[in-house]
């Protein structure tokens, strides 16, 4: 039996090249993996690989319905340290992804007495086929959800209950959150990072584990299309170009000026590419920096605001309502509590 409360493990010290990273000795959040048959192991291993990169703040264990070797959906098996009893335990849920096979019919007994362990207060996050887990469990029922587009069809048919969303990579329902296929998890463990502790560490983690920090658009660019012609130019060259001068007025006509391209087969191009038109995308970079700034900065809104490309203070606090529901300074009182605790 494990024997280690939550929050009350020793920090641990990293060492990068010569210079030795500061120690945290706030509460540690407790992430309990739950496996199930079938197991994609990619996905398995994103919690530890990303909350265990975030400099102690949190504690990975992975157990399954009854502590015993799970099957994975390849041809090996998993041996895991722990039954569900830490379930009981966690701050956070993660539910990778798993054979279907499992569901189609109904929770089996195991898995619903698996999750019957979770406490009510605890964070739940499933990875692509996990989803399909927590709505057999009734937990979706009349909330917003998202899993991997290819099963979308499925899960409408099996769920009709569920706001199912499709286009994105992942959703935050609170203390529920979905995300899409695959990489997806490392969005949706990134984006708690993020929330818990603030984007200095989330940028941190992103860079450890060479991914980026926020991915642009959903998973509409990920939708099986025809593959564009090898002569077609990309717009990543002018999105680069655009991220360095967020402050300035950029138009349509300006970043098809610096791609070289009409502005229709500029705006064709990048929605292909990045699931936004350019419009879109750029109010999301701009509320992204502003958000940056809100966390690690003193400066004023109205400033903030100016930085980013926003006409006035009053512009960036709609905009960011509008993203996230919260104003500015609200924003800047949460995470910079987070990023102290």
């Amino acid at each position: 039996m494990l024997q280690t409360p939550r929050g009350e493990r020793p920090a641990r010290t990293e060492t990068s090249g010569h210079h030795e990273r500061p120690v945290y000795d706030g509460p540690v959040e407790r992430v309990v993996v739950l496996a199930l048959d079938g197991v994609y192991a990619f996905e398995l291993g994103i919690p530890n690989r990303v909350f265990g990169s975030a400099e102690g703040r949190y504690e990975v264990l992975t157990c399954s319905v009854d502590g015993r070797p799970v099957r994975s959906n390849s041809d090996f098996s998993i041996t895991v340290e722990h039954g569900p009893e830490v379930l009981r335990t966690a701050g956070t849920v993660v539910i990778p992804p798993f054979a279907l096979t499992g569901v189609v019919d109904g929770l089996p007994g195991p898995v619903a007495d698996a999750l019957g362990a979770i406490g009510p207060d605890t964070r739940i996050v499933s990875i692509c086929t996990g989803a399909f887990v927590l709505a057999a469990a009734g937990m979706l029922a009349g909330r917003r959800a998202t899993t991997h587009w290819r099963l979308a069809g499925l899960f409408r048919q099996l769920f009709p209950e569920v706001d199912l969303d499709a286009d994105v990579l992942f959703v935050d329902e609170g203390s529920l959150l979905t995300s899409a296929g695959a990489a997806s998890g490392v969005d949706v463990c990134l984006h708690l990072v993020r929330k818990d502790h603030g984007s200095e560490l989330a940028n941190h983690v992103a860079r450890c584990c060479v991914v980026p920090p926020w991915r642009d658009g959903g998973q509409a660019q990920y939708i099986e299309q025809p593959v564009p012609e090898a002569a077609a130019a990309s717009t990543a060259a002018t999105r680069h170009w655009a991220l360095e001068r967020l402050g300035e007025p950029l138009t349509l006509a300006g970043l098809a000026d610096h791609a070289g391209m009409s502005r229709r087969t500029f705006a064709r191009r990048f929605n292909d590419e990045v699931g936004l038109s350019p419009g879109r995308w750029i109010v999301q970079q701009r509320v992204l920096r502003a958000r940056q700034l809100l966390e690690s900065s003193d400066l004023s809104v109205d400033r903030i605001a100016g930085e980013v490309g926003f006409a006035t203070g009053a512009s960036l606090r709609q905009h960011l309502h509008a993203a996230i529901g919260v104003s500015p300074q609200a924003y800047r009182r949460t995470f910079r509590a987070g990023a102290a605790s």
